[in-house]
């Protein structure tokens, strides 16, 4: 039965306004886009105190007339956390939080590139296209847009290889800076590893200088790598990880596999298992990937994951697993046992050993 609204019965529009809620929730990220885009987490941060509404606009280089605004945004910003407020005698003044500070560009752990790869048209537009995808035969929402998978557009889009290489690079050093601090004894003890997708070499590079010891590889598509040059420890190489992939101690994965549906993720672990016994030795496969349902069990968390999940599908034809989907992943490629160990949020790192 339909809600009726009575007088004393505020059900009804508590639903309309969830409704609406979900609507606009888009409001948020392009609010949040915004302000990145007129630098607004970089001039409060260069301020070095406080900044007062005042100063901001004074600093913000927009139009005169448009100065009116600004409070607007920052009211919503304010709301969603990215920003909060601080009494300054008689004034409230901006601060940054931990979000914001993630968002300025010369933090060297910077989300900025991610933020700004991640709500380009060219990634946004293919949700408008999800329901005619469900109704045709297309790959992905992506390949409806664009005709392509968004690998092969990467390769025909060189300003879009660009940004999203650097957005994969600014997740990596993060990713790095906590693997390094928190799972140094993962690297330990090897003279080689590949980094399997491994970009622009974000990941490696730490590793390689962490471990001066260890030759570390690059392994990307050869339009990933075509540019750039190796130093001391750390070289590139091209290739395609489905047909083949360069033998050594160990393989990393990082945000690798949930690109991929199952039957290609078996490929692809199966080559990395060629690759790792291949020397005659017994080596691993280090992976970073999400892990669904990891007993962090917030809502922000499971929502975070909803929301890679529906990423995946949307872009890439692939998802976010929970253990046991990994763990016969794992087992059908061939591998014997599996090590998780959950350091990262929402993502994990996980050992898988032949």
């Amino acid at each position: 039965m339909y809600l009726i609204y009575r007088e004393n019965d505020s059900e009804l529009l508590q639903a309309h306004a969830h409704v609406w809620n979900q609507i606009y929730n888009f409001i948020n990220s392009m609010s949040l886009k915004c302000a990145v885009q007129l630098g607004i987490p970089d001039i409060i941060s260069k301020h070095g105190k406080p900044m007062t509404l005042d100063e901001l606009v004074t600093a913000l280089p927009i139009h005169p007339t448009k100065s009116q605004y600004i409070y607007r945004l920052m009211r919503i910003l304010l709301h969603s956390g990215v920003f909060s407020l601080q009494i300054i005698g008689q004034e409230e003044a901006y601060v940054l939080t931990k979000a914001s500070q993630l968002l300025v560009e010369d933090n060297p752990l910077t989300l900025k590139p991610f933020l700004l790869a991640a709500l380009n048209p060219a990634l946004t537009t293919p949700w408008c296209h999800l329901s005619t995808w469900f109704q045709n035969d297309d790959p992905t929402p992506f390949a409806t847009v664009h005709g392509m998978t968004l690998w092969d557009f990467a390769g025909h889009e060189p300003k879009f290889n660009g940004f999203f290489n650097e957005a994969m690079a600014s997740d990596a050093r993060l990713v790095a800076s906590v693997v390094l601090h928190k799972c140094k004894d993962v690297f330990k003890g090897l003279n080689t590893l590949v980094d399997v997708g491994g970009g622009t070499g974000t990941m490696a590079k730490a590793i390689a200088k962490e471990f001066p010891q260890t030759e570390c590889t690059v392994f990307d598509l050869k339009h990933v790598v075509a540019d750039l040059k190796g130093d001391g420890n750390l070289k590139y190489v091209g290739g395609d990880m489905f047909e083949a992939i360069p033998p050594a101690d160990a393989l990393l994965l990082k945000w690798v596999l949930h690109d991929w549906n199952d039957e290609e993720c078996v490929k692809i672990l199966k080559k990395c298992k060629e690759a790792i016994t291949s020397n005659g030795k017994v080596g691993k496969v280090i992976i970073i990937d999400m892990m669904r349902e990891n007993k962090k069990g917030d809502d922000e968390s499971i929502e975070t994951q909803l929301f890679f999940d529906m990423l995946m599908m949307v872009l890439l034809n692939g998802k976010e697993r929970d253990e046991k989907e990994w763990a016969k992943l794992f087992q059908e490629a061939g591998f014997s046992d599996y090590k998780i160990n959950p350091i990262l949020g929402l993502r994990s790192l996980i050992e898988i050993y032949p």
